[in-house]
């Protein structure tokens, strides 16, 4: 079994930073790419940002510049570092991996947390 345990979400003033880390552990061989998305209210999830595991990055348009993703493959955690936050950006953000147990190639989500952005 394998558990993605986020954290560091709160409340931001606009123009703030918060950094979120996704921790992943049990059964993993090996993890492939880990993405941040988020989804806000009355909207659909939308991916903010991946990572492969050679550290290859994308971005959503609307975070390029503000928004950084970077992983520490040996502690299996992936962050996100926001900075210039928006109150667009107020939404739950989920962490995503793609990783193989040893058995098989499973897609794991963690549980979600909120960042709001308001003055």
């Amino acid at each position: 079994q394998v558990q993605l345990v986020e954290s560091g979400g709160g409340l931001v003033q606009p123009g703030g930073s918060l950094t979120l880390s996704c921790a992943a552990s049990g059964s993993i061989f090996s993890i492939y790419a880990m993405t941040w998305y988020r989804q806000g209210t009355g909207k659909q999830r939308e991916l903010v940002a991946a990572i492969t595991s050679g550290g290859a990055t994308n971005y959503a348009d609307s975070v390029k510049g503000r928004f950084t993703i970077s992983r520490d493959n040996a502690k299996n955690t992936v962050y996100l570092q926001m900075n210039s936050l928006k109150p667009e950006d107020t939404a739950v953000y989920y962490c995503n991996a793609d990783l193989s147990s040893g058995v098989a190639r499973v897609s794991y989500w963690g549980q979600g947390t909120q960042v709001t952005v308001s003055s």
